[in-house]
């Protein structure tokens, strides 16, 4: 959940190390450090806080002239927000410093036996035990080499890691290695670089070879070796990073979230580019193109996600249901991997995550896969590592997401469950009619959106006016009850308000003892199957004085006068509101944070891959 950045070629590597650490700042941290090793010595400094307050500890960058170097943004796991405990961190003699994403689940074992042998620590993390464990296997094996020991040390390690070692004595090697923790090496000419995170190298180099759980890279300025934990040469593919840094960048607007909110017409447009055929009502992905006899025999699909993309899950299980007439689960990911689910012949699992590397995903992925059933990924980063172990999938195509809290993602999976609603529909009893209206309706979507991002400024006055307000209920029906879910959560993550999604049929088993005149409800109440019940839970609301913030279709008159304020979008198919709907409720959450002085971009104790427990 934190960034590391490493360097081994003939550039000065802290102006480099920085630059990197700037880029994964959206990732979300609170402390940063690095090291360079300079004539066979490490100098090494760490920050709490900001990269800035990093920075000006070092003063001048292009006073340390080292050409290998590591650095770190740190997420806390294990210890508080210390000095002490932030990365890199090194062993007893000063030599051996490593970063580390992860957490290490036998620490204590490995703290309590390497105390015993002398070894002294300085911190309250996990990570502090690897350099004292290398620094152990350096003792005991001193005829093998530095990537020998940080093999011998691995092997000792239970739990996820992604790390970058570098060594006093070893001045021409850089070490990496990885286990359900993204890695990747940048390839450049006479350079290499390792990130957990592309967009801090792209400035770089756009080649990249990603590491698989268990594989440990050994780098010099001009040379690779990549072999798993038992030194077995690994055959690597290269890969080319598909964006780039204008994309990552946030143009003329002033948070990541905004842009990104206001790219969704576009995202949504190259979600479904290719991927209709008119003509005959369907739909097509190239990547299930290999799989289309399973998908057509599916007699059941689990939907597994985190967060965001859960509810995505949630809108595709109302879609594929009422339209392709399939059961559908759909479980949090972290939920499925311990509560061991009855796989079913004729299942497929379906695994929704924007980053590819979702750690919970990833394990409910492998549990699948372990059972032999096939598994059908939805990722936007293109060589993730739930992109690589999937069976098929399917990329969303959006361009990178910088923002913490998802936004462009999550109307993207929601188009492309739609898509794939009609792809499973047509295979069955959907008609032509059917599939053809709901790709004519798709089609539409990004204008729709467009519309309704039109009316920010209005949408930035209703945040402001409710600004005082500590608590909001987010009520929707059926295709609406997930959106309310999702808009709930957007508020929570930026602003720190309490705010809870609710099916609003079940206002009145608890949530309605909540009601008075300091409780706001978001009331998602769009002119579909469900807007004569919608108005009678507002009824409820308004009959004990609470307030009314209504997100209704364009026209309807009604719900505007029993509304305290109401933001309008305009009408599509029922199935397909929810990517209009989240708009709104994305820029409320967004105006709302910043009108409260919130980092919106970066949210408290949040980051934007969550590839720990």
């Amino acid at each position: 959940m934190c960034g590391i950045i490493g360097y081994i070629g003939n550039k000065k590597a802290l102006p480099i190390i920085l630059d990197g650490l700037r880029r994964m700042e959206y990732r979300g941290y609170d402390s940063a450090g690095i090291a360079v090793l300079e004539r066979e010595s490490v100098f090494s400094q760490k920050s709490v806080g900001q990269i800035g307050r990093l920075q000006e500890k070092l003063h001048d960058a292009d006073t340390h002239g080292g050409t290998i170097g590591i650095g770190h943004t740190r997420w806390a796991t294990h210890g508080g927000v210390t000095v002490e405990n932030a990365h890199p961190h090194t062993d007893c003699t000063g030599a051996i410093w490593v970063v580390h994403n992860g957490i290490i689940e036998n620490e204590r074992e490995l703290k309590d036996e390497l105390q015993s042998l002398g070894h002294v620590f300085r911190s309250e993390t996990d990570t502090e035990t690897l350099p004292h464990l290398i620094e152990e296997m350096e003792k005991k094996y001193p005829e093998e080499n530095l990537a020998g020991h940080v093999r011998r040390a691995l092997l000792r390690i239970k739990g996820t890691y992604g790390i970058a070692v570098i060594h006093a004595s070893h001045p021409d090697m850089l070490i990496a290695a990885r286990n359900f923790s993204p890695l990747l090496l940048g390839i450049g000419t006479g350079e290499y670089f390792i990130a957990s995170d592309a967009s801090a190298i792209l400035a770089y180099t756009d080649r990249v070879i990603y590491l698989d759980d268990g594989e440990l890279a050994i780098l010099t300025p001009n040379t690779r070796e990549i072999t798993n934990l038992q030194n077995v040469p690994s055959k690597k593919d290269t890969h080319t990073i598909e964006w780039s840094l204008e994309d990552a960048g946030k143009k003329e607007y002033p948070h990541f979230m905004l842009k990104e909110i206001f790219e969704e017409p576009a995202a949504i447009e190259n979600s479904i580019r290719g991927r209709i055929i008119a003509d005959t009502g369907q739909a097509k992905f190239g990547g299930l193109s290999e799989h289309g006899k399973v998908m057509q025999e599916t007699k059941r699909i689990l939907i597994v996600a985190c967060g965001t993309a859960y509810f995505a899950g949630r809108v595709g299980e109302y879609l594929i249901e009422e339209y392709a007439g399939i059961p559908v689960e759909v479980d949090i990911a972290s939920e499925f991997r311990y509560r061991k689910p009855v796989f079913r012949q004729g299942d497929v699992c379906l695994v929704i995550s924007q980053s590819g590397e979702t750690a919970d995903t990833l394990a409910a992925l492998r549990e699948a896969k372990a059972k032999g059933i096939p598994v059908i990924g939805i990722v936007n980063v293109v060589g993730s590592t739930i992109a690589r172990e999937t069976d098929a999938g399917i990329y969303q195509h959006i361009g990178p997401e910088m923002g913490v809290a998802s936004t462009k993602a999550f109307t993207s999976q929601v188009a492309i469950l739609a898509l794939l609603t009609v792809l499973l529909g047509r295979s069955r009893e959907m008609s032509f009619d059917t599939g053809r209206r709901m790709l004519q309706e798709i089609e539409k979507i990004p204008e729709h959106m467009r519309h309704t991002l039109l009316q920010s400024t209005h949408i930035r006055h209703i945040a402001k006016k409710y600004q005082p307000y500590r608590n909001f209920l987010f009520l929707g029906r059926k295709y609406q009850m997930p959106v309310a879910c999702e808009g709930a959560l957007k508020l929570k993550e930026i602003s720190y308000v309490h705010a809870e999604g609710y099916g609003a049929g079940e206002l009145k088993h608890g949530s309605i003892a909540m009601i008075d005149k300091d409780f706001p409800s978001i009331c998602i109440v769009l002119r579909d199957s469900m807007r004569e019940k919608m108005i009678s839970n507002i009824q409820e609301i308004k009959a004990r004085n609470g307030p009314i913030i209504a997100i209704a279709t364009e026209g309807d008159s009604e719900v505007a006068s029993i509304a305290d304020d109401v933001i309008f979008i305009p009408e599509t198919l029922e199935a397909l509101s929810p990517m209009i709907s989240a708009v709104p409720l994305q820029l409320f959450a967004y105006h709302f944070g910043v009108l409260a002085g919130c980092d919106v971009d970066k949210p408290r104790n949040l980051a934007k891959s969550v590839t720990v427990e």
